[in-house]
């Protein structure tokens, strides 16, 4: 089993949203989760379909949301950050109910790999 610590840099201040500057880990083996996609009518559905793969992917490998290390996320709009950062407020709590959420790099970019897209979510774990 991994030990991970999720964690705060206090001379780096509180973070802006539900994620911590870093994450400490000492593992026998690391997952690398290509970047999800779903299809959807709108950006909930999206994000939703993306992190219900990362769960698929991490539970064919006996892992589970405890086990994720960090997040990287693409938005193809800028105005869809609020919107992220709700869905997060919301179900993040459900997916890490310890409230140590790990650390999320943010990029938008001017479009995934068809136009309907409209998040992307990477993710690295630790077993």
């Amino acid at each position: 089993m991994a030990e991970i610590r999720i964690q705060n840099v206090e001379a780096l201040g509180q973070p802006l949203g539900q994620y911590s500057h870093m994450t400490r880990v000492k593992a026998s083996e690391f997952l690398f989760i290509a970047g999800m996609l779903a299809a959807g009518e709108n950006f909930d559905t999206q994000c939703a379909g993306a992190f219900a793969q990362i769960e698929t992917a991490l539970g064919s490998a006996g892992a589970g949301w405890g086990s994720v290390v960090q997040f990287t996320t693409y938005l193809v709009h800028s105005q869809d950050i609020a919107k992220f950062m709700a869905w997060r407020q919301r179900e993040f709590p459900k997916m890490f109910p310890d409230g140590k959420y790990p650390p999320n790099t943010l990029l938008v970019v001017d479009r995934l790999v068809q136009e309907q897209f409209l998040i992307e979510v990477q993710a690295t774990a630790a077993i």
